[in-house]
């Protein structure tokens, strides 16, 4: 559409028209730019817009985001930054949700699904949530904490049309074992139910009345408290189900048991997702070979089996795609993966131990198995003890077709095992082969060389996470003056400092957020920086607390920094160790 002609094509057509067009754009970005045409464009998208997502809590205040989209159905917010799962992040730093949930309960009663991440969620949120949206559909929490099962039994008992809570990896307290029995008698709309994260013991008797009354139920996570046997016969009352988190897969072993259970999954042909397995033992596995060959997606990272164990598993799902698992399955298990599973899509290996002195047989190895048998493989996470720059350069190779590669070997600064050069090598392969990479995590020896190449080659990643690696502030400038679709940048224990922060400070304005910890970053710096970028808000933290922000010199280092792109200004809810410059 030519320049000026915006506003003429939004008088063809009314309102209706425009607005069932914009309903087939669904990206956030593509949404904003069609709001920037004109301001009849501007008008009708915010009055059609039903789905935000807001990547930092503090970017924007919940107001005026609502301000600007009064017809939102659908809310995702992100409270604290990524690292805060690596206990990087004080406990207390905030990510308070109650702002969020006020502001929605007051401008937003046509609120129907809620999402929140690394978020701070009382049980007074939950309760004004369960009040205030009369036809509130969906509850999202992940890696959360401040709430208990007493604030999960006001959502059972008020959201009449709930289809979907979904805990993931959140902090619970434990003080309402019996909350799954607020659900009315009546209730029965629920699509997706996951308590897996929760630590109590759960109510099997409501639990069980509640998975029969839903008769659309197609996923179910349970937790680690519910048995062999009773997750037996919860699956004869679910045999629609098409994601199940097993809870606890062991038992003494009994072969009418054994019987029972394969009976039970024998009649769930709809199933494409398994995960839980904790405890997990082998004589209770074949039970599940029936329903492998519709399996697509395996999380194995809690099943502590062995090697031999997990591959005859695997090797049965002919059909997977989705793969989690722990280093437990060694590279032989890999090489089995690699041989049977081609349609596998990501891979994740998790440590088992990662500070153990017991060595595991996996290495760079495994990792090559899978690039080089598995075509489609777009999306890697891998935990291990060595790796080659020749690895890494087959890996590029053989999938060059890579959107997520994230290497974390465990011990830092460990070096190609063969040659005891830098990785540079082999990180460069990565990022010069793989141009539609979006995230990268690096690890292992690295100097300023793979910085250059990240810079000038990785012109698509948007999250890039840096640990132990580097030379000087040449690293941090190569990476900031390059990565042009930069959103988030992570960085811990780097000799990156003031002249590249500064130097390349109106980057930090296109990108959503910066993390340095353990880096070269004075005090100085941060505040000339906040005068220079006021749109930035500068976050300097100091758990030790060691005195006023305005006393101390601005040679003084800075051990933790954390600097977001807003449009709200300052926070009011700083703790004592966050100082915002």
């Amino acid at each position: 559409m030519g320049r000026g002609t915006g506003w003429m094509a939004a008088a063809l057509f009314p309102d209706e028209v425009w607005e069932h067009v914009f309903s087939f754009v669904e990206g956030d970005a593509d949404r904003n730019a069609i709001s920037l045409v004109c301001r009849g464009w501007y008008r009708i998208e915010r009055r059609c817009r039903r789905r935000i997502f807001v990547g930092n809590c503090y970017a924007v205040s919940p107001a005026a985001a609502l301000r600007r989209f009064p017809e939102v159905r659908s809310v995702a917010v992100k409270g604290k930054p990524h690292f805060a799962d690596f206990n990087l992040v004080p406990s207390d730093w905030g990510g308070g949700a109650a702002a969020w949930v006020d502001a929605l309960a007051e401008a937003c009663p046509q609120l129907e699904e809620l999402r929140l991440k690394r978020m701070v969620v009382t049980d007074d949120c939950l309760e004004l949530i369960a009040r205030s949206f009369r036809n509130f559909k969906v509850l999202s929490l992940a890696s959360c904490e401040g709430f208990s099962t007493a604030g999960l039994a006001f959502i059972a008992a008020n959201c009449r049309n709930l289809r979907e809570l979904d805990l993931q990896e959140n902090d619970v307290e434990d003080n309402c074992s019996y909350w799954l029995s607020h659900f009315p008698e009546s209730f029965n709309s629920l699509v997706s139910l996951n308590i897996a994260c929760l630590d109590g013991e759960v109510n099997f008797t409501a639990l069980e009345r509640l998975v029969s009354r839903c008769s659309n139920l197609k996923t179910l996570r349970l937790n680690h408290s519910v048995t062999l046997d009773r997750l037996a016969s919860i699956l004869h009352k679910a045999s629609r189900l098409v994601d199940l988190g097993t809870g606890r897969f062991s038992a003494d072993t009994r072969p009418e048991l054994f019987a029972k259970l394969e009976s039970s999954f024998a009649g769930c042909r709809n199933l494409k997702s398994l995960s839980g397995f904790w405890e997990a033992i082998p004589a209770y596995l074949p039970t599940l070979y029936s329903v492998c060959d519709g399996i697509t997606s395996l999380n194995l990272s809690y099943a502590t089996l062995q090697s031999a164990d997990l591959t005859k598993l695997v090797i049965h799902c002919k059909n997977l795609q989705h793969l989690w698992v722990m280093d437990l399955i060694e590279d032989v298990g890999l090489e089995a993966v690699a041989s049977s599973c081609k349609l596998l899509q990501e891979l994740r290996v998790f440590p088992f131990d990662p500070y153990g002195a017991e060595p595991i047989s996996l290495t760079e190895k495994g990792l090559v198995s899978v690039s080089a048998g598995c075509p489609q493989l777009h999306s890697v996470l891998y935990f291990c003890r060595q790796m080659t720059n020749a690895a890494l350069i087959t890996v590029a190779m053989n999938r060059p077709n890579l959107t997520c590669f994230r290497l974390c070997i465990i011990e830092p600064r460990t070096p190609d095992y063969l040659t005891l050069k830098p990785l540079d090598s082999g990180f460069s392969a990565v990022v010069e082969s793989c141009h539609d990479l979006r995230r990268l995590s690096l690890s292992g020896l690295l100097t300023d060389c793979v910085f250059k190449s990240i810079g000038a080659h990785a012109n698509r990643v948007e999250m890039l996470s840096v640990a132990f690696a580097g030379d000087s502030d040449a690293g941090l400038h190569y990476i900031l003056s390059g990565c042009k679709r930069l959103k988030k940048l992570e960085i811990r224990d780097c000799p990156f400092g003031d002249k590249a922060l500064l130097a390349n400070a109106a980057k930090l304005e296109t990108m959503r957020s910066l993390w340095m910890s353990s880096c070269s970053v004075s005090l100085g710096a941060c505040r000339l920086l906040a005068r220079k970028m006021p749109r930035l808000s500068v976050e300097v933290i100091d758990e030790r607390q060691g005195g006023p922000l305005e006393s101390r010199p601005n040679d003084c280092p800075v051990e933790k920094l954390y600097i977001y792109r807003t449009i709200s200004g300052p926070r009011s809810d700083m703790p004592a160790c966050v100082w915002g410059v």
